[in-house]
């Protein structure tokens, strides 16, 4: 292919991904409401409930997905690639069926949510089902790439710390993880904007409660829905790209394999 042909679909490509964003925050620029809507009660109160469970359901991610794909990437075991498909499943399941999946499983009738309900703990349309329904729709990218992370690193590498005398964690902490920290980082970037935007598995399972579950792209769909709101819609979806955009610079100002060393 010629080069300037490779030019001329790179740049289809930067419009088709860069320009509905572009036009996005310029409207909300032009329209002036973007200040109005930062400083209004239920945006803070939307971008903070999605900043807190986003970073619960990262957190969540790592300590119950770093785990499984490092099991996934170093051990065959019987039924494994069973397991391997139910991890990739929320990646092609629509997001409705995802929040309906979650209800019958948490709900108050169903699989197990009598469990958790005869314990005291209420699930479902509570923020706790904010977190377990973005844990469910981005942990499978953390997951994919933590696992092809762990494949690849260098084994050698690993069994000359276990020579010298390193245990097992030690190894995994000091060995394994650095070497796979640029695949462990782009995992954890890339499920925290999954669940950050996430919509659909959120209100079926968790609704659409000011202040107790409304989340950002909650909040731009209930304005977008109204017959005045089409504005603050605006606004609250720049605000949503912004805080998206300066989360990703900050990961990158910080060098992602510092942040495993």
């Amino acid at each position: 292919m010629r080069s300037s042909g490779l030019w001329i679909l790179a740049g289809i490509a930067v419009v088709l991904l860069g320009l509905p964003v572009l036009v996005l925050l310029g409207r909300a620029a032009l329209e002036g409401s973007l200040g109005l809507t930062l400083t209004s009660r239920a945006v803070i109160d939307a971008l903070a409930l999605s900043l807190v469970t986003s970073g619960a359901s990262l957190f969540l991610t790592v300590c119950i997905g770093t785990p499984l794909a490092y099991l996934l990437a170093r051990r065959r075991f019987r039924g494994s690639w069973l397991v391997e498909g139910f991890v990739d499943l929320p990646i092609v399941l629509p997001p409705s069926v995802a929040g309906l999946a979650l209800l019958f499983a948490f709900g108050r009738r169903g699989a197990v949510g009598p469990v958790f309900e005869g314990a005291g703990i209420e699930i479902p349309f509570t923020t706790l089902a904010v977190v377990l329904a973005q844990t469910f729709v981005s942990a499978p990218f953390f997951i994919r790439a933590a696992r092809a992370g762990f494949r690849e690193t260098n084994r050698d590498l690993e069994d000359a710390a276990r020579a010298d005398g390193a245990g097992e964690w030690a190894v995994f902490r000091a060995v394994t993880v650095p070497l796979a920290s640029a695949a462990l980082a782009a995992g954890l970037v890339l499920a925290w904007a999954r669940a950050l935007g996430e919509f659909g598995a959120t209100i079926m399972f968790a609704g659409n409660i000011e202040g107790r579950t409304q989340t950002l792209p909650l909040l731009v769909y209930s304005d977008f829905q109204s017959v005045d709101g089409l504005g603050r819609s605006t606004a609250a979806a720049a605000v949503l790209v912004l805080a998206a955009l300066a989360v990703l610079v900050a990961v990158r100002a910080l060098h992602w394999r510092s942040l495993f060393a």
